[in-house]
């Protein structure tokens, strides 16, 4: 065998390694992400809130607990949560949002939140129902890629009705 053949033989299992320890690592992943979902859905709590403040912010900058802080995993710490900052009956606290919901809590109104600890689950408008906030204005290259998807999409078009004529 020639050398050529012999790194690509090397190259392709140690793919193959790596694709089945991904594999592996994955679904232990998402079973631990599972059992956390569980956990969460378990202990939430329905609890009327004053929503004072939101951002994204660094977990060291977000207010949080030095607790919450210390048990946050290193990478995690640089990446930015969402944060609500909301009036719970006498007290402020700082909270974390799930991502999902983050752009469904109003700002300066009162909600009912579901909430696990310091994590809110869920949203529900105490009065009226919650509207989600303006869309955000795309970027250059957002708008390319739209622009390239009506262009597809209008060009598949033309070539179905140009195969229905041609049946015809």
């Amino acid at each position: 065998m020639s050398t050529v053949t012999i790194v690509l033989l090397v190259i392709l299992i140690v793919l193959i390694g790596v694709l089945i320890g991904l594999y592996f690592f994955g679904k232990k992943t998402q079973k631990r992400q599972e059992e956390q979902q569980a956990q969460i859905q378990a202990t939430k709590q329905t609890i009327s809130m004053l929503v004072i403040d939101k951002k994204r912010l660094p977990v060291k900058e977000s207010g949080l607990p030095q607790v919450v802080i210390d048990q946050t995993p290193r990478l995690m710490r640089r990446s930015k949560l969402p944060i609500v900052k909301a009036k719970i009956g006498p007290r402020i606290q700082v909270m974390i949002a799930d991502e999902k919901i983050f752009d469904l809590i109003p700002v300066k109104k009162e909600i009912k939140a579901e909430v696990s600890g310091l994590y809110i689950v869920g949203v529900k408008g105490i009065r009226g129902s919650l509207e989600q906030a303006p869309a955000k204005k795309k970027g250059f290259m957002a708008r390319l890629r739209g622009r390239a998807e009506a262009v597809a999409a209008q060009d598949q078009a033309q070539k179905q009705a140009a195969k229905k004529k041609g049946r015809k």
